[in-house]
C-alpha cells in the first residue's frame, strides 16, 4: 500500500519527506503580473447570463408539455432541464468566492445585484463567506483557525463519507437558520453571538467559532439577514394561501421538492469539488508556503468538463491559492504561462490533477492507509 500511495501520490508524498523544492513567488508575479486586473464586463454578462438561463430552466422543469406533447420525452426533458437549472444555478453561486476576494469598496453595485438574486434568494448572502480569508492567510491554513479545512488524508475514511452525508441536511438547516433562528437572534443578543459564531459560515469544519463582528459589519450583515428571513416566509406564505389577482393559488408542493432536490444537487456538486480542491494533509500546524501550495490542485485539463464542477476559476485553486486577487477570467492563461516559463523542478508543477477522480480516489487511499498508521497527534479535532 504504502508504495502505491509513494507513487500515486507524488506530491503529497513529496511534501510529507521534506522533499520540496524551491519556488520564488516574484518570479511567478513577474511571469503573470499583467493578469490581476477583472474585467467588469466579463462579470456581468457571465453572471447575469447564467442566471437569466438558469431561473428559466427551472421555471420549466415541471413543464416538459411546453417542448413537446410525445409524453416519452417528457421525464428526459425534465432531468435534463433540472441539471442545467442547478448547474447554472450553482456557478452563479460561486461569484461569492469572487466577491470576498475583490475589495469592499470595488465591485459595489455588482455585490448587490448578485445578493439580490442569487445571495439572498439562495439563502447564501455574501457575509456567510467572509470567514473564507482566513483559509488564505498563511499562519491559519489547515489548523484549527481555518474553517474550511479538515485533514481528511490524515482522519479514518468514513469521514469522507460523513462530509458528504451531509449535503442532504444543508438545504433543511438553512431554512431553519434564516426562518427560526435569525427572528430568534433579534429578542436574545447571546443567542445572536451564538448563532454568529456557529450557524453564520460557509464552512467544512462544524467546530470551527467564527469570530464576533464590529458593529458595521453587523448592521450590514443583519439587513442580509432580514432579506433571507423574508424570503423564506415568502415561500410559506405562498404555499398556504393566496392573494386574489396577484396570486390566484398556492404554490404546488412539487416546488418544495424541486427546490429541495435542487439545494442537494448543488450543495452535492460543490461537496465533491471541495473534495479535489486540496490534499488535504495538514496535521493541524503551520504548513509552509509552499506545503500549502502542493496542497493544494489545478485541473487545467477537460476544460469543458471542468467548467461545470469547478465553475468560476475553481479549477484552478492552488494557483488561486498563490494569488488570491487574480480574477477568475485569468487563471487559465496565467496557469498555461507559468507551466511554460518557470523551472522545471518548480513545485508549482505539482500541484496539477489528472483528473477529479483521480484525485479522491488519491484521498481515499491515504485516509485508508492511515487506518492502519499510528496516529498522528493534530492541533485539531476531526468534524
Amino acid at each position: 500500500m504504502s508504495a502505491v500511495i509513494a507513487i500515486e501520490d507524488r506530491p503529497a508524498q513529496k511534501a510529507k519527506n521534506g522533499q520540496l523544492g524551491e519556488f520564488s513567488l516574484a518570479q511567478a508575479r513577474r511571469i503573470v503580473g499583467d493578469h490581476f486586473q477583472p474585467n467588469p464586463w466579463i462579470y456581468w454578462i457571465d453572471f447575469l447570463v447564467s442566471w437569466s438561463l438558469g431561473m428559466a430552466a427551472y421555471a420549466l422543469v415541471r413543464h416538459p408539455e411546453r417542448f413537446t406533447a410525445n409524453a416519452a420525452w417528457h421525464w428526459p426533458i425534465t432531468i435534463g432541464l433540472f441539471v442545467a437549472a442547478a448547474l447554472l444555478m450553482y456557478r452563479c453561486s460561486l461569484f461569492i468566492h469572487e466577491l470576498v476576494h475583490i475589495r469592499a469598496n470595488e465591485f459595489t453595485v455588482f455585490r448587490f445585484v448578485w445578493n439580490l438574486l442569487c445571495g439572498i434568494p439562495f439563502l447564501i448572502p455574501s457575509f456567510v463567506y467572509y470567514t473564507h480569508i482566513d483559509h488564505h492567510r498563511r499562519k491559519h491554513y489547515g489548523t484549527h483557525e481555518d474553517g474550511e479545512y479538515i485533514s481528511l488524508s490524515n482522519l479514518p475514511a468514513w469521514q469522507i463519507v460523513f462530509y458528504l452525508s451531509q449535503v442532504l441536511v444543508i438545504p433543511v438547516a438553512a431554512i431553519f437558520r434564516w426562518g427560526v433562528l435569525t427572528p430568534a437572534t433579534w429578542a436574545s443578543p447571546r443567542l445572536r453571538d451564538w448563532v454568529h459564531q456557529h450557524a453564520s459560515s460557509m464552512i467544512m469544519d462544524p467546530k470551527y467559532i467564527r469570530p464576533l463582528p464590529t458593529a458595521k459589519v453587523r448592521r450590514m450583515m443583519r439587513l442580509q439577514e432580514v432579506g433571507c428571513f423574508l424570503v423564506v416566509w415568502f415561500i410559506v406564505a405562498r404555499m398556504f394561501f393566496h392573494a386574489g389577482v396577484v396570486f390566484s393559488e398556492p404554490l404546488s408542493p412539487l416546488f418544495v421538492v424541486q427546490a429541495y432536490l435542487t439545494g442537494v444537487f448543488i450543495v452535492a456538486v460543490n461537496a465533491v469539488r471541495t473534495l479535489g480542491a486540496h490534499r488535504w494533509t495538514s496535521h493541524g500546524g503551520e504548513m509552509t508556503f509552499v506545503e500549502q501550495m502542493v496542497d493544494s490542485v489545478n485541473y487545467p485539463h477537460n476544460p469543458l468538463l471542468g467548467g461545470l464542477w469547478a465553475p468560476v476559476g475553481l479549477r484552478f485553486h492552488a494557483l488561486h491559492h498563490i494569488f488570491p486577487t487574480m480574477p477568475y477570467h485569468a487563471l487559465a492563461e496565467a496557469h498555461r504561462r507559468l507551466m511554460r516559463e518557470l523551472p522545471a523542478d518548480s513545485p508549482y508543477r505539482l500541484t496539477e490533477g489528472k483528473s477529479l477522480t483521480s484525485e479522491i480516489a488519491s484521498l481515499w487511499r491515504r485516509a485508508k492507509a492511515s487506518e492502519h498508521a499510528p496516529a498522528p497527534t493534530l492541533a485539531r479535532a476531526s468534524a
